[in-house]
């Protein structure tokens, strides 16, 4: 294709070249002794003038040959090795750009996945925490539970003991001013079922 084009743009130019060339002895042939004034040239009546343009068209015949059969095909060679490095460079380029793209896409692929990985890593932890911290609020919990029974507990003993003691110590001081006002004793079991009896109506 580029040897038939460029084949093509010579022979169009040669042609056009070529044209005058040939049209100097038809114009000596109709023409013969007609001669510009100042030029020569075209003066077709002078021998030398017809063999100056059979010469050159000769020549220019030989040089276009020359050309059709050395030139051109160098030059379809060189023009043929410049379109297959610039369709290897232009493939090349694609497969690089196929590979960038690629390379992205991963790229975005593997921030994304460590994106979900470390939020599904915080979900976790903070999971962990909530749950250490319901346990350890239900541990808390029951061990204040068990402390504030113990509590109560020896606070009823207490109370109980607290309260013994003080019906005991109420019977003897009532015994003790029995006697000391009325400087007689008082039956102890008496003395016992009447404070016991106040005891009893006060809640003690």
């Amino acid at each position: 294709m580029v040897r038939s084009t460029v084949y093509k743009n010579i022979r169009r130019v040669a042609s056009r070249a070529a044209a005058p060339v040939l049209a100097l002895p038809l114009m000596a042939m109709v023409a013969p002794g007609a001669r510009a004034e100042g030029m020569p040239q075209l003066d077709f009546g002078n021998p030398y003038v017809i063999g100056q343009v059979v010469w050159g068209a000769g020549i220019f015949l030989i040089l276009y040959l020359l050309l059709s059969r050395s030139a051109l095909p160098k030059v379809e060679k060189v023009l043929s090795l410049r379109r297959q490095t610039i369709e290897n460079d232009l493939e090349i380029a694609h497969k690089a750009k196929s590979r960038a793209d690629d390379a992205v896409a991963e790229l975005r692929q593997a921030r994304k996945d460590a994106m979900a990985e470390a939020q599904a890593n915080v979900d976790k932890v903070v999971e962990e925490a909530r749950a250490a911290a319901e346990k350890q609020a239900q541990e808390m919990n029951t061990r204040l539970g068990a402390e504030i029974r113990e509590a109560e507990a020896r606070v009823a003993l207490a109370r109980e003991t607290a309260l013994g003691s003080l019906r005991q110590i109420s019977t003897d001081t009532a015994e003790a001013l029995i006697h000391q006002i009325s400087g007689i004793s008082a039956p102890l079991d008496v003395v016992t079922s009447k404070v016991d009896g106040v005891a009893t109506a006060r809640g003690f």
